[in-house]
């Protein structure tokens, strides 16, 4: 193929994909959306109030950062894993696996999608927060930058989720066992200097925790993570889990019957 036809290729895929939840909007982008208010509103306004400051920052805007974050989280994994799946359950991927279209390219075109349904409810999300909380962006950059790459990153982990599952109960586990213990464990909610010194020392091992405060740095200015070392450290799982999904694809063990 020439780069014309890739190109061809890599849109299809993505145009499939944001047509795929946008053609069912009320259930992809609207019930997330309603969910994270309600955690403004309970953690914000209600709890907030009684717990004070985080940080130096008033409670609501110490974790309207995090909650953006959970967002995109959640909704990057989701969207690819039940795309990805479905297409693996009705055998359209293996068309796509046998056509002369590059594994890279279709790996590619569903994590565009993702990441597309990812940062359309973090945007919506971020709007509503403005109600909530007053922001002063501290650096554009660095906010686009890290929710970029996260978002990358949990589109790469849903594709992985959906090659390994084998019914559609398989791709509920890891977001019930894995994400979500990691999400409330990832300084969301609280800062780790609350931890103490050893459980501190365990979360570092959280790839959540870099993301969250980063993204809460370019917002409001404020992390207990050094901003180049999260950096790294996302794109180093992104990468990571970028060539274990090309493999899985280049392979297609799990995917063709």
């Amino acid at each position: 193929m020439d780069n014309h036809q890739k190109w061809i290729a890599f849109t299809t895929i993505v145009r499939r994909e944001i047509h795929r939840f946008m053609r069912i909007w009320p259930q992809t982008l609207v019930p997330p959306v309603i969910t994270i208010v309600l955690y403004f509103v309970i953690f914000g306004r209600l709890i907030g109030g009684r717990i004070g400051e985080m940080s130096g920052l008033p409670y609501i805007q110490f974790v309207a950062p995090g909650l953006i974050m959970m967002s995109v989280i959640t909704n990057c994994y989701s969207n690819v894993v039940s795309s990805f799946y479905g297409s693996k359950f009705q055998r359209n991927i293996e068309e796509l696996l046998v056509s002369p279209t590059p594994n890279w390219i279709i790996l590619l075109g569903y994590v565009v999608g993702g990441m597309s349904r990812g940062l359309g409810v973090g945007a919506l999300v971020t709007i509503l927060s403005l109600y909530f909380a007053d922001f002063s962006l501290h650096s554009l950059p660095i906010t686009i930058g890290i929710v970029l790459m996260t978002s990358l990153m949990f589109s790469l982990a849903g594709l992985i989720n959906a090659v390994f599952a084998n019914s559609f109960d398989d791709i509920s586990i890891i977001p019930t066992f894995v994400l979500t213990p990691l999400i409330y464990l990832g300084g969301v909610f609280y800062s780790i200097e609350l931890l103490g010194e050893f459980w501190g020392s365990v979360s570092l091992i959280n790839p959540i925790l870099y993301m969250v405060n980063a993204f809460r740095y370019g917002m409001v200015g404020i992390t207990d993570i050094n901003i180049a070392w999260s950096f790294g450290m996302v794109g180093l799982f992104s990468a990571l889990l970028f060539f274990v999904a090309l493999n899985l694809l280049e392979k297609g063990s799990r995917l063709r019957s």
